[in-house]
């Protein structure tokens, strides 16, 4: 039987990148080198090992009975070299060091700033944050992101998720003025008689507003002449009485404190659990990404007891 060659530690990364995104041309743009220097790598792979780990096509790439073994043998070997090698870097540097890379939505973001940004300024001054603010349910892994942040109910099921910030509600508001001429709905229904603030998400779908009330549930595609994509212009339409907005409600306690928007339907709005900040499961945490999770963990309280008026 002829002898293996020993492959080196970035062909077998390179195996498990493009195994993860079943792409030369993806895993080359995360891995920041050219699609030919990974398929040249592979198929030295595949050379030396004498077996094919990869079914190609112009379309698409899977992998063999033998990818698949060697890949759930090789997963949890490499984890464990890289957090060996992690273990012993901050004696070499001091600290973490290098880019988080963060997708989260613009409320998310907004607390971020507020709280868990700058305290990693102050905690780990070598590690730069890069966050990007998006409407729509990007694939992390895809887009090249270390972490995203989302609603607990959109976090796809194959990923670590990380309480961010405390449970909330939607409610449905209006201005005062808006129901001195017409009757407050009592039941979802009655907003079928109601001017509605609709929303489009970046898909361009139209949101349909969820409601609950013992055990009952309600999805309702709202009328209305006004259709907005974003939470801070829907809550202005709705203190301008052009209608009822359904948001967050961290977006409007100071508007409510201030009596310029009225809440309706209080008893078909129940909490939700919340935001949750989420990276895959697959991958060892890279430093960057920790020494976050690690402050953001240590400012619960203070996320727990946040709260965000957008438009104040």
């Amino acid at each position: 039987m002829p002898s293996i060659n020993q492959p080196t530690l970035n062909d077998l990364h390179f195996f498990i990148a493009v195994a993860d995104h079943r792409s030369f041309r993806r895993a080359a743009d995360n891995l920041g080198v050219a699609p030919s220097t990974l398929s040249h790598a592979l198929r030295g792979l595949e050379k030396n090992l004498g077996v094919r780990l990869l079914n190609r096509t112009t379309r698409s790439v899977s992998l063999t009975e033998a990818g698949e073994r060697l890949l759930a043998r090789l997963r949890p070997a490499l984890l464990g070299l890289d957090d060996a090698m992690t273990s012993v870097e901050s004696f070499r540097t001091g600290g973490p060091s290098g880019t988080v890379r963060i997708n989260a939505p613009e409320g998310a973001a907004h607390i971020l700033m507020r709280h868990v940004v700058p305290e990693m300024r102050v905690r780990y001054p070598d590690v730069s944050v890069d966050l990007v603010t998006d409407g729509r349910l990007v694939d992390i892994v895809d887009g090249g992101f270390d972490a995203g942040i989302r609603l607990g109910e959109t976090v796809p099921l194959d990923m670590i998720a990380v309480r961010f910030g405390p449970s909330f509600r939607f409610v449905a508001v209006a201005a005062p003025d808006y129901f001195k001429d017409k009757p407050r709905p009592v039941t979802p229904d009655d907003l079928h008689h109601h001017s509605c603030i609709r929303q489009r998400f970046p898909s361009g779908k139209i949101y349909h507003w969820d409601f609950e009330k013992q055990g009952q549930e309600i999805r309702i595609d709202v009328p209305g002449s006004l259709t907005l994509d974003r939470h801070d212009l829907m809550i202005n339409a709705a203190r301008r009485g052009l209608g009822i907005a359904y948001v967050p409600a961290f977006y409007t306690t100071g508007s409510i404190e201030r009596g310029e928007l009225v809440t309706v339907l209080d008893d078909w709005l129940p909490e939700i659990p919340g935001m949750f900040l989420y990276y895959p499961d697959h991958r060892r945490v890279p430093p960057p990404l920790r020494a976050f999770i690690d402050t953001m963990k240590s400012l619960d309280q203070e996320l727990q007891n946040t709260h965000l008026d957008a438009v104040s």
